[in-house]
């Protein structure tokens, strides 16, 4: 609850600049600037709901409202952002002396406030439309009888705010419609705690796979509720998850090693022990390896696994996100190769926080391993 006030706080002073930089600045009046005072107040309020929500209160009453307050911020970043370009042009204009710096804070402010809410409608849209992503790769030891897998990678639903069992629902169905041989869980399917959201994502307990349904943590299965509760969680809908350890696949009598590790940021007892998740494999067999975050890729290069699948970056989920993303992690989206090991990172089906997806359209990925 403190956290939801500090954070509320913080939001109404960015209402407040925004009040003071799009309406009085720009010389709005009369009943436009009152309509414009109501509406930011409005929109503060349905921001500070949306806050709390699976964290301080269950979403699910009023999910509407929290679907608004998370879209509505990501308004607000890209107007904040937009308010950064309109400073250096007025800095500029008062430099040369010109008499139009009011006219001009007019245009620019209207333009920012129409590409702002349409960035981020068409970013709505965007993330409603869940792509289902077919590739291959080719491995040299991948066993004959391996040869033709489908693996289904299921990453980052986000769900618990601003989405709910209904979205769970429909990527069930949509992973089990690619009729998948494995399905893999890379982690971060919630944001909120177990009695809170738990229910939201309980539908996939409907995923269905021939061998099975593994998972692993990602960092937001740690944010709340206790990161091994969360697992215990998943296990009660079919999941199996890995944690720090690893299991067999087994298929006419060849098997492979399929390890999993805790999350790239996590601290003990939950920290990511590739050592661990490797002991007592067969050195010779072939490895895949399920870890949240990319960054893992370079250890578990060196110790010889020979796909990691990952997700974690949402391919940057708005622009211009994704040069930061570019910048801390060594890579972001699709089929990457360090030494003799190839990555495949999704950019999951969800989004964290607002329902928005600018130039990062979500997906399943269906891998199809073979051999040669």
């Amino acid at each position: 609850m403190l956290q939801m006030i500090v954070v509320g706080a913080g939001v109404a002073l960015v209402h407040w600049l925004l009040y003071r930089r799009l309406v009085v600045a720009t010389g709005v009046g009369g009943p436009a600037r009152v309509a414009a005072a109501v509406l930011l107040g409005i929109l503060w309020i349905v921001a500070v709901v949306a806050i709390g929500a699976g964290t301080v209160f269950a979403p699910g009453p009023v999910r509407p409202v929290v679907w608004l307050g998370q879209t509505w911020f990501a308004v607000l970043f890209y107007l904040l952002l937009g308010l950064l370009v309109i400073g250096v042009v007025l800095l500029i204009i008062r430099v040369t002396g010109s008499a139009y710096r009011v006219r001009v804070l007019q245009v620019l402010s209207a333009l920012l406030v129409i590409s702002s809410v349409g960035a981020v409608g068409y970013g709505v849209v965007e993330a409603e439309d869940i792509r289902v992503v077919e590739s291959e790769a080719r491995f040299a030891n991948l066993p004959e009888s391996f040869d033709g897998l489908r693996v289904a990678v299921v990453s980052d639903l986000h769900v618990g705010a601003a989405r709910g069992p209904g979205f769970s629902d429909r990527v069930a169905d949509l992973v089990n419609a690619q009729k998948p041989d494995l399905i893999v869980i890379p982690g971060d399917l919630i944001d909120g705690s177990i009695d809170l959201v738990g229910g939201d994502v309980a539908p996939l307990a409907t995923l269905r796979a021939k061998y099975g349904v593994l998972g692993v943590a990602g960092n937001h299965e740690g944010y709340v509720d206790d990161v091994a509760a969360w697992l215990d969680f998943w296990e009660t809908l079919g999941i199996e998850t890995l944690r720090n350890e690893h299991t067999e696949l087994s298929i006419d009598g060849a098997t492979i090693e399929i390890a999993g590790v805790y999350d790239y940021d996590e601290s003990a007892p939950y920290a990511p022990d590739l050592g661990a998740a490797l002991d007592r494999t067969e050195p010779d067999r072939f490895t895949l390896l399920l870890a949240h975050q990319p960054r893992q890729v370079i250890e578990a290069s060196e110790r010889g696994v020979d796909l990691q699948l990952s997700g974690h970056t949402h391919g940057g989920q708005m622009w211009p996100f994704i040069y930061p993303v570019r910048w801390v992690n060594p890579t972001v989206s699709g089929w990457d190769r360090f030494g003799d090991l190839q990555i495949y990172t999704t950019v999951g089906a969800g989004a964290w926080g607002p329902p928005v997806r600018v130039g990062a359209p979500p997906e399943i990925a269906i891998l199809t391993l073979r051999r040669g």
